[in-house]
């Protein structure tokens, strides 16, 4: 659960790096009040551990994982 949690997280941070780099426009600061607001870093910080947490799913054994999506 705490794979598929970080994998949406990392795409949703991969979504709001893309539209920065296309459009110059930041989803995570306009929806929640700035890139200095309390509950934008909160969120920046959970996707750049989600992130962290993704580096684990290259060095998992095939098997592992499967079984993990078997369940």
């Amino acid at each position: 659960m705490l794979d598929r949690i970080s994998l949406i997280l990392v795409i949703i941070g991969a979504i709001n790096w893309g539209s920065i780099g296309l459009f110059q426009f930041d989803i995570v600061s306009w929806l929640f009040g700035g890139q200095g607001a309390i509950v934008s870093r909160i969120i920046y910080t959970l996707i750049a551990l989600a992130g962290i947490w993704c580096i684990s799913l290259l060095f998992r054994e095939r098997d592992e994982l499967a079984e993990r999506v078997e369940k």
